[in-house]
């Protein structure tokens, strides 16, 4: 079991920076690779960014790439993403996932992730 709490969300402007951070806890923080996902209202929940277990590779949706980091502390046992450039629709609830997965293509997938936060608002104005 892993237990997962995200922290770092709040009321920004666009143009402006948020980092959120996710801690975990209950199991070998290593062994598992960490996804961020986002749900707006009346969206469905999609992926923004994933790290592999150790940090080497990082994956990006389209919409967040070259303006979004992930990346992660071990030894803290916590993932964070540094979110730059913000615009009115990254407004969403954002989540922490972990699992163990090792293929991009997991990475990237909501539905191969059984451990989730309890999520983290954040909102961009105009």
């Amino acid at each position: 079991q892993v237990q997962l709490v995200e922290s770092g969300g709040g009321l920004v402007q666009a143009g402006g920076s948020l980092r959120l951070s996710c801690a975990a806890s209950g199991r070998t923080f290593s062994n598992y690779a960490m996804g961020w996902f986002r749900q707006a209202p009346g969206k469905e929940r999609e992926f923004v960014a994933g790290i592999s277990r150790i940090g080497v590779s990082t994956y990006y949706a389209d919409s967040v790439k070259g303006r979004f980091t992930i990346s992660r502390d071990n030894a803290k046992n916590t993932v964070y993403l540094q979110m730059n450039s913000l615009k009115p629709e990254d407004t969403a609830v954002y989540y922490c996932a972990a699992d163990s997965l090792s293929r991009s293509s997991q990475i990237r997938n909501l539905h191969e992730y059984h451990y989730w936060g309890q999520g983290t608002q954040v909102t961009v104005s105009s």
